[in-house]
């Protein structure tokens, strides 16, 4: 046993289980993963990304988002020199769940700005979230605010993921709906876009998208939109946290689309893909586990497909408890991440959601991280750990 591994036996901190009760976890050793992206990627990778709160400003949480720019876009920064895309203001950034469209945009004229800087991809996400649902009166009203944020995002020199509307499910009465809404949209882009589908499962006022609440009408409907207009759609993100769908529509979109992974249930496998094709990838969880998938995806573009499951196939279950119902609140599990490996100095979010989680969810987060060596410093993880613990009345 050598001197770094004798250390982490005697790290340890008490946990709170399930049963009430607290248990003496003590910490495995830390895989270790480049800060940078070391090869090549075989595939397209995006990591939706979230905010960094700044929980200095005085503001009440639940009514304004206060964002620590610099922060936030360091955290992109390192995004980029893992060699990952970004995904803009997405659900990840709490799209929806407390940043509205106005800061939304001051966000992706910053990230946009960052990515020309550094080289960086980027694409930020346009959607109709100015518009209230109640508020909308006409699908002429959806099809409006599309063309004002789609609009903005290019103005700024950003490339669009075209968002799932709140507004067009509320209103739509069958799949002709939504064909005149993304109709109208994709005949009007500058460049092709990501149609991104996010299932009821991360926000339930989708529920029904296309149209229907049956998913293989809704997937026919959703194909016929995409095919019709490939020529306008650089791919389609499926957030469904179903493989089998995701793998069935892949098979059937036009040979220029690409279909672009949000199963944060089953990224390893269908990014791997099989002998009929594979996903790319936009995924809340590479925010937190981003050095990891580099690594994981330079390994399977050199031919190493043993070396991608190797990194990738211990990250699986973290993933899936901090994707679990209510998967909406995964952004707690994402952020939680990001305090425990450094990339901000608080355990804050936008909108107060730090409480959406309970204790005992944020200490299963640091079993299962620590068990995929995901923790880059034991140390400074322990005392972060051991601080949110204190203040939720726990002694560690």
């Amino acid at each position: 046993m050598n001197q770094h591994t004798t250390t982490l036996s005697r790290l340890a901190v008490r946990l709170p289980r399930a049963d009430g009760g607290l248990e003496n976890y003590h910490l495995s050793a830390p895989r270790s993963f480049p800060a940078r992206l070391q090869g090549a990627l075989n595939r397209v990778v995006y990591s939706a990304v979230h905010v960094v709160a700044d929980p200095r400003a005085d503001v009440d949480p639940w009514l304004a988002a206060a964002i620590d720019w610099d922060r936030t876009i360091a955290f992109r920064e390192h995004i980029w020199d893992l060699g990952l895309g970004v995904a803009e203001a997405m659900d990840t950034a709490q799209r929806g769940m407390g940043l509205d469209w106005p800061t939304s945009l001051e966000l992706i004229r910053r990230a946009v700005a960052a990515a020309k800087r550094r080289g960086g991809l980027i694409a930020s996400g346009a959607g109709t979230d100015h518009l209230a649902p109640e508020d909308a009166r006409s699908i002429d009203d959806v099809i409006r605010a599309y063309e004002e944020q789609v609009a903005a995002v290019e103005g700024a020199g950003g490339r669009v993921i075209l968002m799932a509307s709140r507004a067009l499910a509320r209103l739509a009465r069958g799949a002709g709906d939504y064909e005149k809404v993304y109709d109208r949209i994709l005949s009007q882009v500058r460049e092709p876009v990501i149609i991104h589908w996010l299932g009821d499962m991360f926000d339930p006022a989708l529920k029904g998208y296309w149209g229907t609440s049956d998913l293989k009408a809704a997937t026919q409907i959703a194909l016929g939109v995409i095919n019709a207009h490939a020529a306008k759609v650089d791919g389609v993100k499926v957030s469904l946290l179903d493989k089998q769908y995701e793998i069935d529509m892949r098979r059937r979109l036009d040979h220029s689309v690409k279909m672009y992974t949000g199963d944060d249930f089953n990224y390893a496998e269908l990014i791997a893909g099989d002998a009929q094709g594979y996903s790319h990838a936009l995924l809340g969880i590479f925010d937190a586990i981003a050095p990891a998938a580099s690594h994981a995806v330079a390994r399977l573009a050199a031919g190493d497909v043993e070396g991608f499951h190797d990194v990738l196939r211990p990250t699986v279950p973290l993933s899936r408890h901090i994707f679990r119902a209510p998967t909406r609140f995964y952004k707690t599990g994402v952020v939680f991440m990001a305090y425990l490996n450094g990339h901000q100095d608080h355990f804050t979010l936008v909108g107060g959601q730090e409480s959406a989680r309970s204790t005992v969810h944020l200490a299963d987060i640091f079993r299962l991280a620590d068990k995929a060596g995901l923790l880059s410093d034991p140390d400074r993880a322990v005392a972060r750990m051991k601080a949110v613990l204190a203040v939720r009345g726990i002694d560690a």
